[in-house]
């Protein structure tokens, strides 16, 4: 995975953003000024740099600037602002930034930004059509804040195909067959995002401590889930 660099004038939004890609797997580091910024970048060389436009210092337009012209844009950098005009995302898109992002950040656009800013071949469909029976959700704009405290999701459509490997045991009560139900649900998801609870929160419509309680409930193995994703 890579190394992202974020810089960003506002606490809260360092750490939701740490949080998000660490979870992804990135190596991330913080700043929270221009000159933190320009030493992180001339010790570490990050793979990719998340920078906000308005800070107290320099703004993030004129660090760009000052990379470029110095010859030290050699990374995708991706602006953030939840006050600059167009004309502003015009300048920072010539300058030499790959993408913006205007805040509230939603988290799909955070990690489709991040995959292409980080040139990967292939990227995750939003709402893939699933070809074998599974559970298929509608896509969600949550905003990175939602997704960490909670946040709703389109109604889930479940297909349980005939070729379908899941069985349950429709004989007992209720409550055990829904809590086999859900085990295989959480399961299912978890595989197929790598163990990453971040994602697994946002298709679920779960906030992450009430995840992590309901997977304690159900005695899902998020070890185990991990293990059979790689």
């Amino acid at each position: 995975m890579a190394t992202i660099l974020v810089v960003d004038d506002e606490l809260g939004i360092r750490d939701l953003l740490s949080e998000i890609l660490n979870d992804e797997g990135h190596t991330v580091e913080l700043a929270e000024n221009a000159a933190q910024a320009r030493s992180v970048r001339t010790q570490l060389r990050p793979d990719l740099v998340l920078l906000d436009i308005w800070m107290p210092d320099t703004d993030g337009v004129t660090l760009l600037k000052e990379w470029a012209s110095s010859g030290m844009l050699t990374m995708p950098v991706i602006m953030m602002s939840g006050h600059a005009t167009i004309d502003t995302a015009v300048e920072a898109t010539r300058i030499g930034a790959t993408a913006f992002l205007e805040k509230p950040i939603t988290l799909q656009k955070l990690l489709k930004a991040v995959d292409i800013g980080l040139n990967k071949s292939m990227h995750k469909p939003m709402a893939p059509v699933m070809q074998k029976p599974g559970l298929q959700m509608a896509p969600a704009d949550l905003t990175v804040e939602a997704a960490m405290t909670g946040g709703t999701l389109p109604e889930m459509v479940l297909d349980i195909g005939p070729q379908s490997h899941q069985s349950f045991n429709l004989d007992g009560p209720l409550r055990e067959a829904r809590d086999e139900f859900e085990k295989a649900y959480f399961e299912y998801h978890l595989a197929k995002e790598s163990g990453s609870m971040t994602r697994v929160a946002e298709k679920t419509g779960l906030e992450r401590t009430h995840l992590y309680r309901k997977l304690k409930q159900l005695g899902v193995d998020l070890a185990r889930s991990k293990r059979n994703a790689l």
